[in-house]
C-alpha cells in the first residue's frame, strides 16, 4: 500500500519548489476547471471541488488563481474543455499501471502516452486490463518529527481511519473515502502537519521487482508525470524506501 506514498515521499525531496510549481499549478487547475464544470462552483456541495480546492491550497496556490479556475469550469470565464480519461497498461517487470489524465485531444495524448511506454520498456493494455488491481483510497503522510506514532494512531483512529502504518520516515494513514476530508480537517484542528493527502488508487497486492527493472520503472514513472496531460500514476509497485532513494539518485 505504501508505495505511492514513497514515490512522493522521494519526490519531495528531490524537486525544489520553485521550479516545480508551474507544472503543479497547471495540472491543479485542470482538475479545479473538470471539478467545477461536473459539479458545479460550488464547494459545499461538490465533494470533488472542496477536495481539490484544499489541495491547491496546501500547494500554496494563490485564491485568485483558484477563483478563476472555477469560473472557467463553471462557464463565466472561456477556457479549455477537458476530457477525463484513465489509462491502463504495464511497465517493467510487468508492474500495473493506472493513469489518470485531463486533456483537450485524447487522439495525441494516447499516442504520446504509448510511445512513452514503449519507449520505456512498457506498453499500453486493453481497457480494464489492470483497474481491477486497484481500489480508491484516501491516503495522508505525515513525517515523524511532526507528531510521535501514539498521538497520531488516538486521533486518526478516532476520526475513521483504518490504519496507520509505519515507513522508514514517515505514517501513512489510510481510510475509505468518505472520511478522507474529516481527518484531513482533524489534523489541522489538532495542529499535525501532513505532508501530503490525496484521494488515490491504491493496490490491493504490490510486486516488488529485481532491482535493474525497479530502476527503469522508477524512470518510467517519472518521465510519465512529467506529461501535461497526465494528473496521476498509480502503480502496484513498492519497494524499501532507502532503494527507492538510490536507484532515483
Amino acid at each position: 500500500m505504501s508505495g505511492h506514498s514513497k514515490w512522493n515521499t522521494i519526490r519531495r525531496k528531490k524537486e525544489k519548489l520553485d521550479t516545480q510549481r508551474g507544472k503543479i499549478f497547471t495540472k491543479l487547475i485542470r482538475e479545479l476547471t473538470v471539478a467545477a464544470r461536473e459539479g458545479g462552483g460550488d464547494i459545499n456541495s461538490n465533494v470533488r471541488l472542496r477536495s481539490a480546492v484544499q489541495i491547491a491550497k496546501d500547494s500554496n496556490m494563490p485564491q485568485a488563481n483558484i477563483d478563476k479556475a472555477i469560473k472557467k469550469g463553471t462557464g463565466e470565464l472561456p477556457g479549455v474543455d477537458y476530457e477525463e480519461a484513465i489509462y491502463e497498461g504495464y511497465g517493467p517487470g510487468g508492474v500495473a499501471l493506472l493513469i489518470e489524465v485531463l486533456t483537450d485531444n485524447r487522439n495525441r495524448t494516447t499516442a504520446e502516452l504509448r510511445h512513452v511506454l514503449t519507449k520505456n520498456g512498457g506498453r499500453l493494455g486493453e481497457a480494464g486490463c489492470v483497474a481491477w488491481m486497484f481500489e480508491q483510497r484516501g491516503l495522508l503522510t505525515v513525517d515523524k518529527d511532526k507528531v510521535d506514532e501514539e498521538t497520531l494512531m488516538d486521533t486518526v483512529l478516532d476520526l475513521g481511519a483504518d490504519d496507520v502504518r509505519t515507513e522508514e520516515s514517515f505514517y501513512e494513514v489510510s481510510s475509505a473515502p468518505e472520511f478522507f476530508e474529516t481527518i484531513r480537517n482533524g489534523l489541522k484542528e489538532k495542529g499535525i502537519d501532513y505532508a501530503e493527502a490525496t484521494l488515490a488508487k491504491v493496490p490491493q497486492n504490490t510486486v516488488t521487482p529485481e532491482n535493474k527493472e525497479a530502476g527503469r520503472l522508477l524512470k518510467l514513472i517519472g518521465v510519465i508525470e512529467e506529461h501535461d496531460d497526465v494528473q496521476h500514476v498509480f502503480s502496484n509497485f513498492d519497494a524499501p524506501l532507502e532503494l527507492m532513494e538510490r536507484l532515483m539518485s
